[in-house]
């Protein structure tokens, strides 16, 4: 497990983090949410090392990490940075010797990784030659090539087509299950939460919500559900603990109490709605993640 720990940062008399703590579990899809500026980039810098901060610190299996541990990282910057004039497998090739492993091992995770990131077609071509969504990919295998410890990956799906975004989230959430933590950064709300376990949400420098998917849904949702009925539903209005927000013929969305309370009127609403005729849906509503993230940094 990686461990965050009251990780504060001043550049001059601008302070672009304030006491910022979160985990990221083994075998976890672990989702880094921010707006421009909010201090992302920066707090996966002090994890890999690549800047310091002034308090706090970072563990991984509850130790501090060293040199030697973040040698057992694998980074992906947001700006791309591969040689553009080095061939493609060439260069992850290189990389991989550079973190300790054999030309034949290196070689070996190289092919395997162009294939599965549908790249091996390209494995020939120079880096600036390729598409930027290709180079996405390149840089991606490049912080797989050692099979990490840890992934941190900073907007890993930036310049991505959609047939792509999968091929990558399938290469990600693969080396999760063999119990990497894995941490990533991206603007795209809509993927993440697609693919993550656990979400951590950062506004100012400062942690505004953390936790899993499931958890975090159920403490910022209200306790709504919506019912289609093969039959006109007006008559949801008149159950007790029930308010309405939208009716429209057989559709109903209506809101009860939080508690046991909210959960018996929920079920009154079934239950009469069962025993009336068909039901087509009944389904508790919960806010995406792009509503959680425009509540807690508002």
């Amino acid at each position: 497990m990686l461990e965050v720990t009251d990780i504060s940062r001043s550049f001059g008399t601008t302070k672009v983090l304030d006491d910022v703590s979160f985990t990221v579990g083994d075998g976890r899809m672990t989702g880094f949410v921010g707006g421009n500026g909010a201090g992302k980039t920066t707090t996966m810098r002090i994890i890999l090392g690549v800047l310091s901060s002034d308090s706090g610190h970072v563990e991984l299996d509850g130790r501090r990490l060293t040199p030697s541990d973040r040698a057992l990282f694998g980074y992906m910057p947001e700006e791309r940075g591969l040689y553009p004039k080095m061939k493609v497998a060439e260069q992850i090739v290189y990389l991989g010797r550079l973190h300790g492993m054999s030309n034949a091992a290196a070689t070996r995770s190289t092919g395997d990784l162009l294939d599965r990131l549908g790249l091996a077609e390209r494995a020939s071509d120079t880096v600036e030659s390729l598409s930027l969504g290709n180079q996405q990919r390149a840089q991606i295998a490049a912080a797989l090539v050692h099979d990490p410890d840890v992934l941190v990956l900073d907007e890993p799906f930036s310049g991505l087509d959609p047939m792509a975004v999968e091929t990558v989230q399938s290469v990600l959430s693969e080396h999760a299950a063999g119990g990497a933590p894995v941490l990533f950064s991206s603007h795209q709300l809509d993927i993440v939460e697609r693919i993550c376990d656990d979400l951590v949400v950062i506004a100012g420098g400062s942690i505004r919500a953390r936790g899993s998917r499931e958890s975090l849904r159920e403490q910022h949702s209200e306790p709504r559900y919506e019912i289609e009925l093969a039959a006109d539903a007006g008559w949801v209005r008149d159950v007790p603990g029930v308010s309405v927000i939208e009716l429209d013929g057989r559709y109903a969305l209506f809101e009860v109490g939080r508690g046991d309370g909210g959960a018996d009127a929920a079920q009154a609403v079934l239950t009469r709605a069962v025993a009336a005729g068909p039901v087509t849906r009944f389904a508790p509503i919960h806010p995406t993640l792009s509503q959680i993230f425009k509540e807690v940094v508002a």
